[in-house]
């Protein structure tokens, strides 16, 4: 006689799974309806309260999420710097390093990337700059961003400098203070959304500006 198997208890997996897809699915209609009062709104007259009306949460909720409307606004920022596709942008930006050689071809990429993701953090990095003048939190998440992005262009450019591309007179330091330049929120503020760009000259423009700059 076979010995009795133990019975497997798939409804706690099941609903394990089931409320963590919900959290889920909460924590990016908060992250959403955010982004689209913040951007439409602007950050001092959108509420806490509006936000979690709007997605049928508490405020609680938000709070023990978030920690509050910076915390709010640094999560949009994840979000938008991901990219629209299933991969990370970061993670695809490294891939060109192992995937081209002509160094011409890793900075075009990286334009390319820059019609994707410029759009959607572009304007919340704006909303940052702007709502930093008068508060103190934002102005800390404003110094946070600036050098999240400087740390990664300088990293960029230590690939290059690495592979031998960067022009003489270049250095690693001063490549990524180009890059970082080149990625500001402020360059997207004034070609595509004041002279109206399309964002395919954009990144055109982004990208050819780089190779003129840093490339021997």
């Amino acid at each position: 006689m076979e010995p009795k198997r133990p019975e497997v208890n798939t409804t706690r997996t099941y609903d394990s799974r089931r409320r963590r897809e919900q959290a889920r699915q909460t924590h990016e209609a908060i992250v959403d309806v955010a982004r689209h009062r913040f951007l439409t709104e602007g950050f001092g007259s959108t509420t806490m309260t509006a936000i979690a009306a709007e997605v049928g949460v508490s405020v609680d909720t938000i709070y023990k999420g978030f920690g509050g409307k910076t915390g709010l606004v640094r999560a949009i920022c994840e979000q938008a710097l991901a990219g629209a596709g299933p991969v990370h942008a970061e993670a695809r930006s490294d891939a060109l390093h192992g995937s081209e050689t002509d160094p011409k071809n890793i900075i075009r990429g990286w334009g390319a990337l820059t019609t994707e993701v410029a759009p959607r953090i572009a304007p919340v990095l704006l909303l940052v700059r702007d709502a930093a003048t008068t508060d103190p939190d934002m102005a800390g998440l404003k110094s946070d961003l600036d050098l999240q992005r400087l740390e990664r262009m300088t990293d960029n450019a230590h690939h290059l400098a690495v592979g031998g591309h960067l022009r003489p007179g270049i250095d690693e330091h001063t490549a990524g203070e180009i890059l970082w330049a080149y990625s500001s929120p402020e360059f997207y503020e004034l070609l595509v959304l004041t002279r109206s760009w399309t964002l395919e000259r954009y990144g055109t423009f982004i990208a050819d500006a780089l190779i003129a700059a840093l490339l021997e």
